[in-house]
């Protein structure tokens, strides 16, 4: 008899289990640090960052030169 017939043979795009599972178990112990670090608190931890806004984007770069170049834009 010939070797084992295998219906679904190897994916090479596919991610390697051990490197995901290892991905989810870093991101639940950072969800979990953080939920400790804000407990009690109403609002639920997020694994995102918000995008920045635009205040934000333009309060490192005070020169009055990049002020005056984005009223133009």
């Amino acid at each position: 008899m010939a070797g084992k017939f295998d219906p679904a043979p190897h994916d090479k795009h596919a991610d390697n289990p051990r490197e995901a599972t290892s991905a989810d178990r870093e991101m639940h112990a950072k969800l979990d640090a953080g939920l400790i670090g804000s407990f009690p608190a109403s609002d639920p931890v997020s694994a995102a960052q918000p995008a920045k806004s635009t205040h934000d984007r333009h309060a490192k770069d005070d020169s009055l030169w990049t002020k005056v170049k984005a009223v133009f834009r």
